[in-house]
């Protein structure tokens, strides 16, 4: 906001010269004021410290409704982010019952015939989970162990360098560079 300044009298000849005149000239002055006057500087102040105000307060409700917003957004993708995760599951979830209902019906079904529909819906999940960013953590043997992706059960004597991996127990998984569980193993012990 940028303020007007009042000119001020430097030249003392332009200043009435006896108590008199100033009282004349003071009263001379008119009820209104003139343009470029203090009362016409204050009601233009006035003016734009009123118009100033309004943007602040529309500028205020605009920050608070886009911060709200973004709240929401955030609330409904904490709450609907494994829909795509789960939607990939489903299939699965189909032919495992389908599995089941097959084997009531038919309780006689070969052996080799369940196994071949186990394999496939293997092959389902693991599908599913490699389109999520799930990784399979399986170390192999004489792969240095790292303990922030493997975790130790047991150290064996093995014929191999130390603090390396043996067997793996159980896999662990990765999702997204982050361990999601990490695999179970057994590390080669110090000669």
């Amino acid at each position: 906001m940028v303020l007007e300044t009042i000119p001020i009298k430097h030249n003392m000849s332009d200043l009435p010269s006896t108590p008199e005149m100033a009282a004349d000239t003071s009263a001379s002055a008119p009820e209104n004021a003139a343009p470029g006057s203090i009362e016409q500087q204050l009601i233009e102040l006035q003016a734009k410290h009123s118009e100033v105000s309004d943007a602040y307060l529309r500028a205020k409700a605009e920050a608070e409704n886009i911060r709200r917003r973004a709240e929401d957004e955030i609330s409904k993708a904490r709450k609907f982010a494994v829909e795509g995760f789960a939607e990939s599951l489903l299939p699965i979830k189909d032919s495992l019952e389908a599995a089941i209902a097959a084997h009531v019906a038919k309780p006689d079904t070969p052996v080799e015939t369940v196994l071949e529909g186990v394999h496939a819906t293997l092959r389902q999940l693991s599908s599913a989970l490699e389109r999520n960013k799930v990784i399979e953590l399986n170390p192999t043997a004489g792969t240095k162990f790292d303990p922030h992706q493997h975790q130790a059960i047991s150290m064996v004597p093995a014929d191999q360098e130390p603090n390396t991996v043996v067997g793996v127990l159980q896999k662990g998984y990765l999702i997204a560079d982050r361990v999601l569980r990490p695999a179970l193993v057994t590390v080669a012990a110090p000669k």
